[in-house]
Protein backbone atom coordinates (compact mmCIF):
# COMPACT_ATOMS: atom_id res chain seq x y z
CA UNK A 1 0.00 0.00 0.00
CA UNK A 2 1.49 3.40 -1.12
CA UNK A 3 2.00 5.72 2.06
CA UNK A 4 1.61 8.78 -0.09
CA UNK A 5 -0.65 11.51 0.84
CA UNK A 6 -3.28 12.22 -1.78
CA UNK A 7 -2.26 16.11 -1.47
CA UNK A 8 1.43 14.79 -2.68
CA UNK A 9 0.17 13.36 -5.83
CA UNK A 10 1.08 14.43 -9.07
CA UNK A 11 -1.72 16.44 -10.16
CA UNK A 12 -1.19 18.67 -7.17
CA UNK A 13 2.30 18.84 -6.56
CA UNK A 14 3.63 22.58 -6.86
CA UNK A 15 5.31 25.36 -5.40
CA UNK A 16 3.52 27.94 -3.41
CA UNK A 17 4.17 31.27 -1.75
CA UNK A 18 4.34 31.65 1.67
CA UNK A 19 6.23 34.93 3.23
CA UNK A 20 7.93 34.54 7.13
CA UNK A 21 8.02 37.68 9.34
CA UNK A 22 10.92 39.88 8.85
CA UNK A 23 12.10 41.91 11.61
CA UNK A 24 15.41 43.51 10.61
CA UNK A 25 17.22 43.63 7.38
CA UNK A 26 20.71 45.29 6.86
CA UNK A 27 22.70 45.54 3.66
CA UNK A 28 25.77 43.59 3.29
CA UNK A 29 26.92 45.00 -0.29
CA UNK A 30 24.73 47.41 -2.30
CA UNK A 31 26.00 49.62 -5.74
CA UNK A 32 25.00 50.54 -9.16
CA UNK A 33 25.06 47.17 -10.26
CA UNK A 34 21.98 44.94 -10.52
CA UNK A 35 22.83 42.70 -7.69
CA UNK A 36 22.90 42.95 -3.70
CA UNK A 37 23.56 41.12 -0.76
CA UNK A 38 21.46 41.54 2.07
CA UNK A 39 21.08 39.87 5.80
CA UNK A 40 17.52 39.24 7.16
CA UNK A 41 16.25 38.64 10.71
CA UNK A 42 13.69 36.09 10.48
CA UNK A 43 11.28 34.33 12.91
CA UNK A 44 9.24 31.14 12.33
CA UNK A 45 5.42 31.74 11.72
CA UNK A 46 4.04 32.00 15.85
CA UNK A 47 7.76 31.80 16.98
CA UNK A 48 8.30 35.85 17.39
CA UNK A 49 11.26 34.02 20.12
CA UNK A 50 13.18 31.86 17.19
CA UNK A 51 15.39 34.36 15.43
CA UNK A 52 17.78 33.52 13.20
CA UNK A 53 19.50 35.20 10.17
CA UNK A 54 19.10 34.14 6.48
CA UNK A 55 21.45 36.09 3.69
CA UNK A 56 19.89 36.92 0.57
CA UNK A 57 21.61 37.55 -3.14
CA UNK A 58 18.92 40.27 -4.77
CA UNK A 59 19.65 39.45 -8.43
CA UNK A 60 17.22 40.66 -11.65
CA UNK A 61 16.72 37.07 -12.82
CA UNK A 62 18.55 35.75 -16.47
CA UNK A 63 17.37 34.06 -19.47
CA UNK A 64 19.15 30.96 -21.13
CA UNK A 65 18.76 29.93 -24.78
CA UNK A 66 18.87 26.87 -26.24
CA UNK A 67 19.60 28.05 -29.94
CA UNK A 68 19.18 24.67 -32.32
CA UNK A 69 19.97 24.41 -36.31
CA UNK A 70 18.09 22.23 -38.48
CA UNK A 71 20.54 19.92 -38.36
CA UNK A 72 19.92 19.43 -34.74
CA UNK A 73 23.14 21.40 -33.67
CA UNK A 74 23.28 23.95 -30.78
CA UNK A 75 24.91 27.07 -30.59
CA UNK A 76 27.46 26.68 -27.55
CA UNK A 77 29.90 29.36 -25.77
CA UNK A 78 33.00 28.39 -24.10
CA UNK A 79 33.33 31.43 -21.52
CA UNK A 80 35.75 32.15 -18.42
CA UNK A 81 33.97 32.60 -14.81
CA UNK A 82 36.24 34.05 -12.35
CA UNK A 83 34.68 32.54 -9.19
CA UNK A 84 34.72 28.67 -9.84
CA UNK A 85 38.06 29.16 -11.93
CA UNK A 86 36.83 27.51 -14.85
CA UNK A 87 36.03 28.04 -18.48
CA UNK A 88 32.38 26.89 -18.79
CA UNK A 89 31.22 25.53 -22.05
CA UNK A 90 27.44 27.27 -21.65
CA UNK A 91 24.44 28.41 -23.60
CA UNK A 92 23.99 31.95 -25.08
CA UNK A 93 22.34 33.91 -21.60
CA UNK A 94 22.20 37.11 -20.19
CA UNK A 95 20.63 39.03 -17.03
CA UNK A 96 17.28 40.45 -16.94
CA UNK A 97 18.59 44.13 -16.00
CA UNK A 98 16.58 46.30 -18.80
CA UNK A 99 13.66 47.32 -16.53
CA UNK A 100 10.24 45.64 -17.49
CA UNK A 101 11.39 44.13 -20.52
CA UNK A 102 9.85 40.62 -20.83
CA UNK A 103 11.85 37.92 -20.81
CA UNK A 104 10.86 36.59 -24.37
CA UNK A 105 12.13 40.04 -25.87
CA UNK A 106 15.36 40.01 -23.31
CA UNK A 107 15.95 36.41 -24.63
CA UNK A 108 15.99 37.40 -28.62
CA UNK A 109 18.41 40.65 -27.71
CA UNK A 110 21.11 38.51 -25.95
CA UNK A 111 21.08 35.90 -28.21
CA UNK A 112 21.62 38.12 -30.99
CA UNK A 113 24.08 40.29 -29.00
CA UNK A 114 26.23 37.05 -28.17
CA UNK A 115 25.70 34.53 -30.71
CA UNK A 116 24.20 36.84 -33.91
CA UNK A 117 21.46 34.84 -34.40
CA UNK A 118 17.71 35.22 -34.51
CA UNK A 119 14.97 33.02 -34.67
CA UNK A 120 11.20 32.48 -35.92
CA UNK A 121 10.09 29.46 -33.44
CA UNK A 122 10.35 30.60 -29.48
CA UNK A 123 9.12 28.01 -26.74
CA UNK A 124 9.57 28.10 -23.36
CA UNK A 125 11.18 24.94 -21.92
CA UNK A 126 11.78 25.97 -17.77
CA UNK A 127 11.56 28.42 -15.28
CA UNK A 128 13.79 27.64 -12.21
CA UNK A 129 14.89 28.91 -9.26
CA UNK A 130 18.67 29.01 -9.51
CA UNK A 131 19.62 28.30 -5.93
CA UNK A 132 16.28 29.32 -3.44
CA UNK A 133 18.18 28.80 -0.34
CA UNK A 134 20.22 32.23 -0.94
CA UNK A 135 19.41 33.85 -3.92
CA UNK A 136 16.10 35.14 -5.60
CA UNK A 137 17.49 34.75 -9.22
CA UNK A 138 14.96 32.81 -11.64
CA UNK A 139 16.31 31.24 -14.97
CA UNK A 140 13.66 31.53 -17.75
CA UNK A 141 14.91 29.00 -20.18
CA UNK A 142 13.76 29.19 -23.97
CA UNK A 143 14.37 26.97 -27.22
CA UNK A 144 14.96 28.93 -30.22
CA UNK A 145 14.60 27.88 -33.63
CA UNK A 146 14.20 28.64 -37.42
CA UNK A 147 17.92 30.61 -37.00
CA UNK A 148 19.12 33.26 -38.74
CA UNK A 149 22.48 35.37 -39.01
CA UNK A 150 21.55 38.69 -36.79
CA UNK A 151 23.56 42.00 -36.59
CA UNK A 152 24.49 42.65 -32.64
CA UNK A 153 24.50 46.13 -33.83
CA UNK A 154 26.43 48.71 -31.85
CA UNK A 155 26.36 45.68 -28.77
CA UNK A 156 29.92 45.96 -27.70
CA UNK A 157 31.47 42.77 -26.21
CA UNK A 158 33.70 43.80 -23.01
CA UNK A 159 35.29 41.45 -20.30
CA UNK A 160 34.73 37.81 -20.11
CA UNK A 161 32.35 37.81 -23.28
CA UNK A 162 35.07 39.72 -25.55
CA UNK A 163 37.29 36.31 -24.99
CA UNK A 164 34.09 34.19 -25.21
CA UNK A 165 33.77 31.29 -28.14
CA UNK A 166 31.15 30.44 -29.93
CA UNK A 167 30.59 27.32 -31.53
CA UNK A 168 27.94 24.06 -32.83
CA UNK A 169 27.68 21.14 -31.12
CA UNK A 170 25.23 17.85 -31.97
CA UNK A 171 22.76 17.71 -29.86
CA UNK A 172 23.44 14.31 -29.08
CA UNK A 173 26.92 15.05 -28.14
CA UNK A 174 25.94 18.02 -25.87
CA UNK A 175 23.53 15.63 -24.24
CA UNK A 176 25.98 12.59 -23.72
CA UNK A 177 28.75 15.37 -22.35
CA UNK A 178 26.05 16.59 -19.62
CA UNK A 179 25.38 13.33 -18.59
CA UNK A 180 28.57 11.79 -17.94
CA UNK A 181 29.83 15.31 -16.20
CA UNK A 182 32.07 16.81 -18.67
CA UNK A 183 29.77 20.00 -19.17
CA UNK A 184 28.63 20.80 -15.82
CA UNK A 185 26.97 24.38 -16.07
CA UNK A 186 23.58 24.58 -14.87
CA UNK A 187 21.16 25.79 -17.30
CA UNK A 188 22.80 24.26 -19.94
CA UNK A 189 22.09 20.59 -18.09
CA UNK A 190 18.42 21.67 -17.33
CA UNK A 191 17.92 22.95 -20.93
CA UNK A 192 19.45 20.27 -22.58
CA UNK A 193 17.65 17.45 -20.23
CA UNK A 194 14.20 19.26 -20.86
CA UNK A 195 14.45 19.45 -24.74
CA UNK A 196 15.57 15.54 -24.66
CA UNK A 197 12.29 14.78 -22.53
CA UNK A 198 10.09 16.87 -24.09
CA UNK A 199 11.34 15.91 -27.77
CA UNK A 200 10.66 11.94 -26.49
CA UNK A 201 6.96 12.88 -25.24
CA UNK A 202 6.45 14.63 -28.43
CA UNK A 203 6.04 17.95 -26.73
CA UNK A 204 7.63 20.16 -29.17
CA UNK A 205 5.85 21.03 -32.08
CA UNK A 206 8.42 21.67 -35.29
CA UNK A 207 9.48 25.39 -36.09
CA UNK A 208 7.87 27.13 -38.39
Amino acid sequence: MSDVHPSTTVERLADRPAEWPVTGSRDLYRDDWVVALRADTVTRPGHPEDEFTRISLEHPGAVIILALDDAERVLCLRQYRHTTRREFVELPAGLRDAGDEPSLETAKRELREEAELAATSWVRLLSTYASAGISEEMHEIFLARGLSPASRGDFEMVHEEAEMETFWVPMADLLESVLDGRVQQGPLAQAVLAYDVLTRRGDLDSPH
